[in-house]
């Protein structure tokens, strides 16, 4: 439309500058120039550039073509308008207030990734325009976000709960966005805001079982320290009653004889009586002279 617009006013201009020439060859030459300069404006308006991670939808007069071109340079008729919509991963955020099954209100970020598919942009154009974000997309993810959590307690949104709502409300949306031409759709979970009261609760609890946990674990090492005492001192016992039971009157005299060999043999002074009333010998002096 852009392209009628001023082709129309550049032929009236030009035309009243042929006609208001005071002579046949400048009317020529202006008409020459006429049709030059429609060329060029044409062959211009023919050349159009789909960016990287585009694709060019072609709309003839409301009549869009079913096919698309890709990106690069690109020749085109000049009264198609050309629509580029971008098939890059895009992502939606939104901050949704939901309720839970006890009818709590939690509040929910929610990022959602996903594609245009490239094959159904003319259709995606045809039927939604170029405006599918605001018309489609958008509300359907509201739209399930906000039943996504009324089957589930607001504590399982506080723990492993999260994964499972970004999956339930994922195959919700799959089917609606693939049949509308959004592919590769993921549904991540940014933050999950419960009230004050419910969180102060669980984060209660969890400290609460985070600390019998750390006493179970003192109790454990507690017993296996009194193990080890047990058995340090059985081995102990065991030990004693062995040497006790290896020591008798005629390993204590033979002791007593090589202790009276060693005192005999050696350097230092000493008075050693032999025969005491146990037979072991009496050390009476050891000092040296």
């Amino acid at each position: 439309m852009l392209y009628l617009g001023g082709l129309f006013v550049l032929v009236i201009a030009l035309g009243i500058a042929v006609f208001s020439a005071r002579t046949r060859t400048i009317q020529r030459l202006s008409l020459a120039g006429v049709v030059v300069v429609v060329l060029v404006w044409s062959l211009a308006n023919s050349v159009t550039v789909v960016p990287a991670g585009h694709v060019g939808v072609q709309d003839f007069f409301g009549r869009v073509s079913d096919r698309y071109l890709q990106p690069g340079v690109r020749i085109v008729n000049p009264m198609v308008t050309v629509h580029k919509m971008s098939v890059r991963t895009q992502e939606i955020m939104e901050t949704a207030t939901v309720p839970s099954s006890e009818g709590l209100i939690v509040r929910l970020d929610v990022s959602l990734l996903f594609n245009l598919d490239p094959e159904q942009a003319p259709e995606v154009y045809r039927t939604l325009g170029t405006g599918y974000r605001e018309v489609f997309v958008i509300p359907q993810l509201r739209s399930h976000v906000r039943g996504a959590t009324a089957s589930f307690e607001a504590k399982a949104l506080y723990t492993a709960g999260r994964e499972v709502i970004a999956q339930s409300i994922l195959e919700d949306l799959g089917p609606a966005y693939g049949e509308r031409g959004m592919i590769n759709a993921n549904i991540l979970l940014r933050n999950i805001e419960l009230p004050r009261v419910v969180s102060e609760a669980i984060e209660q609890k969890l400290k609460a079982e985070q600390e019998s946990e750390q006493m179970r674990f003192v109790l454990e090492r507690e017993r296996q320290e009194a193990e080890r005492k047990r058995i340090e001192a059985q081995g102990i016992a065991d030990f004693q009653r062995i040497v006790s039971e290896g020591i008798d009157e005629r390993l204590l005299r033979w002791k007593g004889i090589e202790a009276t060999e060693n005192l005999a043999t050696s350097e230092n002074s000493k008075v050693v009586i032999v025969g005491g009333r146990d037979g072991l010998p009496l050390i009476l002096n050891t000092g040296e002279r």
